[in-house]
């Protein structure tokens, strides 16, 4: 049984002076970590060093994962645009360049004012998209891993990339159904849109909600909704285009793709690039 006393304790010994009502999961795997850390390794440094180092490990990995989906976001932009304009798939064009990235970090702004106006805190809009966001782009990654295997002509070696692609397309798609589409309101998105709307509809509003708090609530719950369809229909189309792309080279004689030569840097590479920084 967890008694205050422990929480208060375990708080001291993490050297915080709380650890209730902290937003999100984070700080709770961090304790979590701490504690683990400190007694595999036999007490060696105290909780509050592996405490503060999980807390520092957490945030690296989510600035990492915000640029890195923010570099690809921009590329498969790009991709998306050149439909309509075929200037703007150059990734060598520095106003395609710009006008994919401002669209991209605009976007993040829009979702952090969405989770900043959020009655019960931006970590309940954004941190279950997030987790299904990311883990996604992780299997479209793999997912283009395989078929470059495949038209490589080594296929044989495709496996490593299917095995993890399959499980990680299990539990996104399993995980943005339940989300979107599960009659919990403690799980679905849906769900607790209409369990709001529904106060709003019959005027039972809880007395720690205005109707204005409600409404955004509503509105951001269903587009958590749709931006996580919209997730897994990309995930799914992709899944279909990489199965069409390794059938067709699995029916070539020869690799259709192969890998750059490799080129050993030169001894003066830094005064070449030096000199032509100056040039320009």
């Amino acid at each position: 049984t967890v008694t205050p006393d422990t929480l208060n304790q375990i708080a001291t010994e993490v050297g915080e002076q709380s650890i209730i009502s902290r937003a999100g999961g984070a700080p709770t795997l961090a304790v979590g970590m701490a504690y683990i850390l400190h007694g595999s390794l036999g007490g060696l440094m105290d909780v509050s060093f592996w405490y503060h180092f999980a807390i520092l490990f957490e945030a690296l990995f989510i600035l990492t994962a915000v640029d890195a989906g923010t570099r690809a976001a921009r590329f498969m932009l790009q991709d998306l645009l050149g439909v309509i304009s075929p200037g703007l798939k150059q990734t060598s064009s520095l106003p395609a360049n710009l006008l994919a990235t401002a669209l991209c970090v605009l976007a993040w702004g829009y979702f952090l004012h969405q989770g900043v106006v959020d009655p019960l805190g931006g970590i309940n809009t954004l941190w279950p998209l997030f987790g299904i966001a990311n883990q996604m782009l992780a299997g479209m990654a793999l997912m283009l891993c395989a078929v470059v295997l495949f038209k490589m002509k080594r296929q044989r070696y495709a496996w490593v990339a299917l095995l993890p692609t399959s499980w990680l397309l299990i539990c996104t798609l399993t995980a943005g159904w339940q989300k979107s589409f599960s009659t919990d309101t403690k799980v679905g998105f849906l769900a607790i849109a209409n369990k709001f709307q529904a106060m709003i509809d019959s005027g039972n509003i809880p007395p720690q909600y205005t109707e204005s708090q409600l409404a955004q609530l509503v509105f951001n719950n269903r587009l958590d909704a749709g931006l996580t369809i919209f997730f897994m229909v990309v995930v799914v189309v992709l899944a279909l285009f990489s199965i069409k792309t390794a059938l067709a080279a699995l029916k070539e004689d020869k690799p259709t793709a192969k890998e750059t030569p490799y080129q050993a840097m030169p001894a003066d590479a830094d005064s070449l690039v030096t000199q032509a920084k100056r040039a320009h």
